[in-house]
């Protein structure tokens, strides 16, 4: 998929394009539920000006089996068109989160086919942190025609990732922590026991940003990975705890030129919790 929107843009390209009648502006904040932040509250308190509230944590596919699924194509459509999104729009999301959520709001937009959509690198904070306005309150309702979208691409499935430990197909790439992915005892995060789908590498999805929080250039993004044992021409599936940060390396690699690329959306929370699939703990 290609587009001729960038899929990054820095706060000044927002500052000077934000009043463009086909920039829409989205707040994909969602936090772990340890930071005990409310994301709708701290929008309302402040807000880059003219932005909307995605409410990410309940943009959701409650039907699925894997725990936080990805929204389903009528979700999506529903809640871009309750947003007033307009078909033809260039959507820069961003957000204020420890764990870089517009990168799974760039994610399940990205993989319906939607290619016009950027994150603002280095989110809200940089956004603040280059002085710029900031708006209270809560936007008009929206409402827009529906956005067509395609059918979600690129996700894999727990059926299809205990086959890839018998092909080796994919590159698995895990973005949690080595302590979670490499240690013993229980998960901080989810619960269940630490570990790693078996022939994981890992690479912990900080290890793509500046110390600001904006994304590392592509050659230094391309050397992250390089170093973590990622062949970028080789087909990479990521994983995570829930998929949230599995797509931050969704977007890294997607900026690094990688092309053959998916989530497992289902990731540890769902892998660990079925006693039949295997589990590697210890070192590599």
């Amino acid at each position: 998929m290609v587009s001729a929107f960038p899929s990054l843009v820095s706060a000044q390209w927002l500052a000077d394009h934000r009043h463009e009648p086909d920039v829409v502006v989205i707040d994909a904040s969602r936090h772990l539920p340890a930071a005990g932040r409310d994301p709708h509250a701290e929008f309302a308190a402040g807000h880059i000006p003219g932005a909307r509230f995605l409410d990410l944590a309940s943009l959701t596919d409650a039907s699925s089996h894997v725990p936080a699924a990805l929204p389903n194509t009528a979700q999506l459509t529903e809640r871009l068109a309750s947003l007033g999104v307009e078909p033809g729009s260039r959507i820069v999301l961003y957000d204020d989160s420890y764990v870089k959520t517009s990168a799974r709001a760039w994610f399940a937009l990205w993989s319906h086919g939607v290619d016009q959509v950027a994150i603002l690198d280095g989110g809200l904070a940089r956004w603040r942190s280059e002085g710029r306005a900031l708006e209270t309150g809560e936007p008009e309702p929206g409402h827009a025609a529906p956005i067509t979208l395609t059918s979600a691409t690129g996700i894999r499935t727990k059926t299809q990732m205990l086959a890839n430990l018998e092909t080796c197909a994919a590159q698995v790439l895990d973005a949690r922590g080595a302590d979670r992915v490499y240690g013993a005892g229980i998960d901080p995060v989810h619960g269940g026991q630490n570990g790693r789908i078996p022939g994981s590498l890992n690479l912990p999805f900080g290890q793509v940003f500046n110390p600001d929080g904006t994304f590392k250039p592509v050659a230094e993004l391309r050397a992250v990975f390089a170093a973590a044992g990622v062949d970028l021409n080789r087909p990479i599936v990521t994983t995570c705890g829930s998929g949230v940060t599995a797509s931050v390396l969704l977007f890294a690699l997607h900026l690094a030129g990688a092309h053959d690329t998916a989530l497992y959306d289902g990731s540890w929370q769902e892998w660990e919790a079925d006693p039949a699939t295997p589990k590697a703990q210890g070192p590599a």
